[in-house]
Order: structure tokens, then C-alpha cells, then sequence
């Protein structure tokens, strides 16, 4: 068994796909769920409050998430590097699916520090996690109609990378193995 996935690669797959789709799950549940129920708070007060606590829960599983992404991508890259210079296809959507991960990265990144101004905040009246009242501080308010963008912007990136994902694990189906290195050898097919 332990060779089986060894050379199948099933150990760093689960780690890339796991940590991808809690990343995406945690980022659209936030969205959704967390600053959704925090406008239902009833203090103006507590709504940020609320919201922030639940994000400060979440950041060290997200960034184990997104750890584990990462070392699982890694590793599958250089398990099919051959693939990647020797099918045509790979190594584009290799491309594009490391320049979504960048772009993820840095979007919750960005969003984090966001967030860290909503933290410093003292309990900032608003009517909602993202959206500021006409009593929220000039830079509170910034931050959360930023925020507001970006609890989508994230989501949106992690689930592309998932397409993606699925587009990679047909491309290695023998069939297109076949094609994509038939292709590479004679582009004019």
C-alpha cells in the first residue's frame, strides 16, 4: 500500500486538493455565512466584533490550507515535469493555474491586512462585516467596502484553481497523454 502511493502520488494530490478546496470553501462560507450573519447582529458594535472573531478563528486552518496547497502543487509539479515540456496543453494551464494561486495569495493577503484594520478598530459602529454606516470611521469604512470586493475576489480565484484541477487530472488520462505528446511532437496536427 505504502507504494501504491508513493508512485501514484495519492498523499501530495490530497494535500493540494484538500487544502485548495477548504481554502475555497473557507473563503466562500466567510462571504456568505460569517459576514452575512454578522449584519444580523442586533448592536451596530458588535457586528464588526462578531465578524472578526470568526476570521480570527479561521486564519490558522486557512493558512494550513493554503500550506498544504502549496506543498502539494509543488510536489505534483515536479512529479510531472516530463508532462509539463512534453504534452502540449500542460504546461499552459500549469501556467495559468500558478498564476491564480499567486493571485489568490496575494488577494487573501491583501484581505488580511484589510482586516487588521477592522480588528485595531475599537468595536466600529457599522451595518455590517463589509458594509460601513454613516457612523463608521473614514478608514474603517475604506477597509470594509474593500473588503467587500475581495470576500468575493478570493473565492472566485480558489474556484477557478479547482477547474483547473479537474482540467489537469483529464489531461492525464492516457488518451490525452497520447494526443498532447502526438501534438508536441507535430504542432501542425
Amino acid at each position: 500500500m505504502a507504494g501504491f502511493i508513493k508512485n501514484q502520488n495519492t498523499a501530495v494530490r490530497a494535500l493540494n486538493d484538500l487544502g485548495l478546496a477548504a481554502w475555497f470553501g473557507g473563503s466562500l462560507m466567510g462571504a456568505i455565512g460569517l459576514n452575512g450573519a454578522a449584519a444580523e447582529v442586533d448592536h451596530p458594535r458588535e457586528r464588526v466584533k462578531v465578524a472578526n472573531a470568526g476570521w480570527s478563528r479561521w486564519t490558522p486552518a486557512n493558512l494550513a490550507a493554503i500550506g498544504a496547497y502549496t506543498v502539494g502543487s509543488l510536489v505534483l509539479t515536479g512529479a510531472n515535469r516530463g508532462r509539463l515540456s512534453g504534452q502540449r496543453g500542460v504546461g499552459s494551464t500549469a501556467l495559468v493555474k500558478t498564476g491564480l494561486t499567486a493571485a489568490a495569495m496575494a488577494a487573501t493577503a491583501y484581505s488580511r491586512v484589510l482586516g487588521q484594520t477592522l480588528m485595531k478598530a475599537s468595536d466600529p459602529p457599522a451595518d455590517g462585516a463589509t458594509e460601513p454606516s454613516a457612523a463608521t470611521e473614514p478608514e474603517v469604512a475604506d477597509a470594509q467596502r474593500k473588503l467587500k470586493v475581495m470576500q468575493w475576489v478570493i473565492p472566485l480565484l480558489t474556484g477557478a484553481t479547482l477547474v483547473l484541477n479537474s482540467k489537469m487530472g483529464e489531461q492525464q488520462r492516457p488518451s490525452e497523454v497520447t494526443k498532447g505528446v502526438l501534438g508536441r511532437l507535430n504542432p501542425a496536427a
